[in-house]
């Protein structure tokens, strides 16, 4: 190994040293995968990709994993796929999830008996059933401002809404090119992993009556709190 010039700190790859847990790299890329000189087999790539989504501890996009790894999208994303049903397999205590165009590695929901036993209870997210209806409109009509849920509704939603932002389920994703420039919301990675969905384009078509069942729930929860 050559040692790095006199008064120069040794750089990672100089050193043979990982850069610094957690940190994506700002080169990541700079490799194209004609420059590999070797060609990984399909192990070394999923031992490749596992260290990436394990080290990170969070989702990952797919084009900064294709240019760690020196593979086209299209090659990366086969690896991932191969992966997520390996870990689908009854032996393994992790999974991988895909989120829109990320993945990450996560738990199986059905350790969560045994997880608890050795970890701290995390609280659990209670979805009431104006929550619901609150989160169902911002899912299919997103991006939504405040405004337009409570037109669908019929009710003030100060409080869902912010239950929802709350729970890190909605978020908000821009600004309406209006008068006042309220506030757009949309559904979060967290939406996704809470209802076990890879996108919100996978989601259920939405009855159009359902719409009008939320604005008579709507009508009724407020006629409760007018005490009608």
């Amino acid at each position: 190994m050559t040692a790095a010039p006199e008064g120069e700190k040794a750089g990672p790859e100089e050193t043979g040293m990982p850069s610094e847990a957690g940190e994506v790299r700002s080169d990541v890329g700079s490799t194209a995968p004609e420059d590999r000189k070797d060609e990984p087999s399909v192990e070394t790539l999923r031992a490749e990709i596992e260290a990436i989504l394990f080290s990170l501890g969070e989702s990952v996009d797919i084009a900064v994993i294709a240019d760690a790894v020196g593979l086209s999208r299209a090659e990366t994303e086969k690896v991932l796929k191969d992966m997520q049903q390996r870990y689908e397999a009854a032996d393994r205590g992790i999974r991988l999830i895909r989120l829109e165009d990320r993945y990450q590695l996560s738990t199986k929901k059905e350790l969560y008996p045994t997880l608890i036993k050795v970890v701290r209870q995390p609280q659990k997210t209670t979805l009431t059933d104006v929550l619901m209806e609150t989160l169902s409109i911002v899912a299919y009509r997103q991006p939504v401002t405040r405004t337009e849920i409570e037109k669908i509704r019929g009710v003030k939603c100060d409080h869902a809404i912010n239950k929802l932002v709350e729970y890190n389920l909605i978020q908000e994703v821009g600004r309406l090119d209006a008068p006042g420039r309220p506030i757009l919301f949309g559904t979060t990675e967290e939406f996704l992993r809470h209802f076990g969905t890879d996108s919100v384009d996978d989601l259920p078509a939405m009855n159009p009556v359902k719409v009008e069942d939320f604005k008579a729930e709507a009508e009724e929860e407020a006629n409760v709190r007018l005490g009608v």
